[in-house]
């Protein structure tokens, strides 16, 4: 059961993450490009996205044993396409790395260094679990910009994902 919950909690995340990922595409680059508020943790959408893709990437890299001192930038990633491009071989990437996981490997601790090369040690069970929860923070700021841009986003409720998966609703 737990990596069952593991597992659905990601294949969640990925799911949230496309669903206002394809909207946010869907309005162009200038609108995502557009500063929107620097209430915000990043101003614009294109860089809260990127800013999900570059947790995403630096999490797994430390769980590979590696020690990365930046997440990837929005200067690097000029417009959503670029990033769309990256994301969907990493995405694979990581299903690989989940698919891979044991419960053997949830208690076992992790050690890693952020990218200001402070050392932490966590129980891998931990980590799982924050990056999607981090994204999830993030997806609410996103589906706020969107709100403010262009109107209410498709919800990404956890039991609409759920429902999607078994068949009761379309995605």
């Amino acid at each position: 059961m737990e990596m069952e919950l593991v597992r659905g909690l990601w294949d969640y995340h990925w799911w949230a993450n496309r669903r206002l990922f394809d909207v946010a595409a869907a309005l162009g680059d200038e609108a995502t490009q557009r500063e929107i508020g620097k209430e915000f943790s990043v101003p614009t959408l294109k860089g809260m996205f990127v800013h999900i893709y570059g947790a995403d990437w630096v999490w797994l890299e430390r769980w590979k044993g590696n020690a990365p001192t930046a997440l990837p930038g929005e200067a690097e990633l000029k417009a959503m396409a670029d990033l769309r491009a990256r994301w969907d071989p990493f995405e694979k990437e990581q299903r690989r790395f989940l698919e891979a996981i044991t419960p053997a490997d949830l208690p076992r601790i992790v050690a890693y260094k952020d990218t200001r090369g402070n050392a932490y040690t966590s129980p891998m069970w931990q980590m799982l679990q924050h990056v999607p929860n981090h994204a999830t923070h993030h997806r609410s700021e996103i589906a706020t910009m969107l709100t403010m841009v262009s109107g209410s986003p498709p919800p990404t409720d956890l039991i609409l994902y759920y429902r999607s998966v078994a068949g009761h609703q379309k995605p």
